[in-house]
């Protein structure tokens, strides 16, 4: 199966938490959920549709808004 991926690296784990849970802020607003596993200060994030089987618009548009938020 496709999958968009990407790892995330932080200061710390409360860095980490802060990310994640804007992240889950962001993807409750799109009805659009990654899979997230968290390490300590490293944050996995999966992008895939499970409905469609593999990467979709959504997918790629959620990982362009969830990029933007390094930036906060």
């Amino acid at each position: 199966m496709k999958t968009i991926e990407k790892e995330y690296k932080f200061e710390g784990f409360k860095q980490a938490m802060t990310f994640v849970n804007k992240v889950a802020n962001l993807a409750e607003a799109r009805d659009h959920h990654p899979d997230i596993m968290i390490k300590y200060n490293i944050v996995h994030l999966s992008y895939y549709t499970h409905t469609a089987g593999g990467v979709t618009d959504k997918d790629i548009r959620l990982a362009a808004e969830i990029e933007k938020l390094i930036g906060l």
